[in-house]
C-alpha cells in the first residue's frame, strides 16, 4: 500500500519503496494518524502513546470524523495522571489530515469500529492502515471510579499495541510483511483480555 510519492517540501518526503527488495525507507519520522469518530478519547489516548514511546522514529496525531470539538475531561485527567503534557491536545476532523500541507501519512490506524466503516478521505502517499478496534470508554456508565477504569483499560490495550507497532524493524520488512503485523497487532485477543485484569 505505501509507495512513492512526490515532495510536499525539505524535509517532508513521503516513504519511498525500493523496488528491488520491496523495503520500506524513510528519511523522517514516520507519520501516523488515529481516526475515530469523536476523537475525544481514545484516539487522543493513542496519539499521546506513541508520540512518547516512538519519539524520535514516529510522529503521531489524531482525528475524527466527527469530532466532539472537545477532548474529553476523563482523557485529559488520565493522560495527566500519567505524565503526559496535555495542552497540545485537541478534537478535530480528519479533514484537516487530507487538505494540501498537511503532514502526509505513513500509517492510518482506526481505534474505533464506526470509523472503520465509514468513508475516509483519499489520503496522499496511499498510507498503510489497519483497524485496531478498542472499547470507547467515552460510553462508560456508572460511578467515577468506573469510568475511570474504562479510560485505564483503553489505554492499557492502546498501549501494548503501540508499544509492539513501535517495536517493529519497519524498515526491514517488506510491505506485505509489515501490512501483515499491522494487521495482527489490531485482532490481539490478550490486549482485551489484560485490559479487563487491572494490575
Amino acid at each position: 500500500m505505501l509507495r512513492a510519492g512526490g515532495d510536499r517540501g525539505a524535509g517532508s518526503r513521503l516513504l519511498q519503496v525500493n523496488v528491488s527488495n520491496e523495503r520500506v525507507m524513510a528519511d523522517r519520522p514516520f507519520n501516523v494518524l488515529f481516526l475515530c469518530t469523536g476523537n475525544s478519547a481514545r484516539s487522543i489516548i493513542a496519539e499521546a502513546i506513541l508520540n512518547k514511546v516512538g519519539a524520535g522514529k514516529f510522529r503521531a496525531f489524531s482525528a475524527g470524523s466527527q469530532p466532539k470539538g472537545r477532548v474529553h475531561p476523563e482523557t485529559l485527567r488520565l493522560l495527566e495522571g500519567l505524565g503526559y503534557d496535555t495542552r497540545a491536545f485537541r478534537s478535530k476532523s480528519w479533514g484537516e489530515f487530507a487538505e494540501p500541507g498537511a503532514p502526509v501519512m505513513d500509517f492510518v490506524f482506526t481505534v474505533c469500529d464506526s470509523a472503520a466503516g465509514e468513508s475516509c478521505p483519499l489520503w496522499p502517499g496511499q498510507p498503510m492502515t489497519a483497524h485496531w478496534g478498542v472499547p470507547d470508554p467515552a460510553e462508560a456508565k456508572g460511578n467515577p471510579a468506573e469510568i475511570a477504569l474504562a479510560f485505564k483499560d483503553a489505554y492499557r490495550m492502546l498501549h501494548q499495541r503501540i508499544g509492539i507497532f513501535a517495536a517493529l524493524p519497519i524498515q526491514s520488512l517488506d510491505r506485505l510483511s509489515l501490512q501483515r503485523h499491522v494487521a495482527d497487532i489490531g485482532r490481539m485477543s490478550d490486549a482485551t483480555t489484560k485490559a479487563a485484569d487491572p494490575a
